[in-house]
């Protein structure tokens, strides 16, 4: 029986059925094929007390914060913000993709959001400037990884969750490591641009532009303040705050810039 379940596992994947049907699939056919049916019908109470967490709720809440974010044309304001501060570096744009990806990996969490909502806008970008398409892609892919590291991060939430291990303590431990990978995420680009002799701009610095683009930006800065100062001060749970950055992106929205 166990060959069977082997050979099956084998020809799904070679078939290309994703990973998560794969196992689920083998699984329900290991079952049938043991003659015990009653382990099916255990299946459904399995499912529902492993995601029976309220933990778990912080996790559609804190994309729906990012996404907020990003409708409403915060991510722009944070691409302008690193601009002026890091885009005078030789490879600027690559080193604004990656600051950019820290701030927003701290309002989102997930990898994937923060390559759907920068990946849009730093990959045309940058081609347009001179990078290498596959430069530009490499740069937008690794620095998302910050994301799930950098606090709040949707893994850490699911791991707590499972594992019953604090997040706040999880959160906590991810932000230096997380500020740690994306400076040296900063390093290689920059060597690298230097030898392909990719552009900096020559962004004029003064006090005045930097109070404006500051300014502009603060919104999109506070949230991941609000976000881990409630949860490492104790004030809220992780899903609280994740509703707190909801409620936040919302107000932004529909009463600040009524977009």
């Amino acid at each position: 029986m166990a060959i069977w379940i082997l050979v099956l596992f084998f020809v799904f994947g070679i078939l290309g059925m994703p990973i998560g049907f794969l196992l689920g699939v083998v699984s329900i056919i290991g079952f049938l094929l043991m003659g015990e049916p009653l382990y099916l019908s255990m299946l459904s109470t399995k499912f529902f007390s492993a995601m029976n967490s309220y933990v778990f709720l912080a996790l559609p809440l804190f994309l729906l914060a990012g996404d907020i974010m990003n409708k409403i044309g915060l991510t722009g304001k944070i691409v302008s913000f690193s601009n002026l501060f890091f885009g005078r570096l030789r490879g600027g744009l690559a080193q604004v993709n990656i600051v950019t990806s820290i701030i927003f990996g701290g309002i989102s969490g997930s990898a994937v959001s923060d390559t759907v909502a920068l990946g849009t806008i730093f990959i045309p970008a940058m081609e347009k400037e001179g990078y290498d398409r596959d430069f530009s892609t490499a740069v937008t892919a690794a620095s998302s990884i910050i994301a799930p590291i950098i606090p709040p991060s949707i893994i850490m939430v699911i791991y707590g969750g499972i594992m019953g291990v604090s997040v706040a303590g999880l959160f906590a431990a991810g932000l230096i490591p997380g500020l740690l990978i994306g400076v040296a995420l900063m390093i290689i680009p920059r060597i690298i641009s230097g030898k392909r002799g990719y552009p900096k701009h020559k962004i004029p610095f003064t006090l005045g532009k930097a109070f404006t683009e500051t300014r502009k930006a603060s919104a999109a800065l506070l949230m991941p303040i609000i976000i881990l100062g409630g949860i490492l001060g104790g004030i809220c749970t992780p899903t609280e705050a994740a509703a707190l950055a909801v409620a936040y992106a919302l107000i932004l929205g529909l009463i600040v810039y009524r977009n």
